[in-house]
């Protein structure tokens, strides 16, 4: 299932509410961390697609077919393509910096994460096995989990 994303903040919310509506429609209810964390990952991904490529995109959710009591294939995937062929590139986020640490939140909180070309652009993806222990949860990793990477962070272009 999959979100055009018009180049505008304003997405980033809309964003959020469809991704929130998938889940549910999934069994994966409010409630549960892994819910938060992928309402995290959704917003840090879209924002990097809308803030730093001022582009359109498209927001894909690829969720297990069902997730009652089962851990077999019940991995979340989220992805984010956007019309930028540039790749993401590290950057120092300097203590003061009011943004600039999106993928390294990425990188904290999901199981796996990466991008491939796609077209004339890229695609930013992660993934969350919904059975495997939290690495963190998204309220941690947000209030001061990322203290690893303090002075470390990723743009993505």
């Amino acid at each position: 299932m999959q979100l055009e994303i018009r180049p505008d903040p304003a997405e980033v919310g809309r964003a959020r509410r469809w991704a929130r509506s998938r889940l549910a429609g999934s069994g994966i209810t409010a409630d549960e961390p892994l819910a938060e964390t992928l309402i995290l990952l959704v917003s840090e991904l879209v924002t990097n697609a809308v803030v730093h490529t001022g582009r359109p995109a498209v927001l894909r959710l690829c969720l297990p077919a069902s997730v009652a009591g089962e851990c077999a294939s019940a991995t979340v995937r989220v992805e984010v393509a956007d019309g930028s062929s540039r790749a993401p590139v590290p950057r120092c986020a300097g203590d003061d910096a009011t943004g600039g640490r999106g993928l390294a939140l990425v990188d904290c909180l999901a199981d796996r994460w990466g991008w491939s070309p796609e077209g004339a652009g890229k695609s930013i993806w992660c993934e969350l096995d919904r059975c495997s222990p939290p690495r963190k949860s998204a309220s941690t990793a947000y209030g001061g989990g990322l203290s690893a990477y303090e002075d470390l962070a990723f743009e993505a272009v």
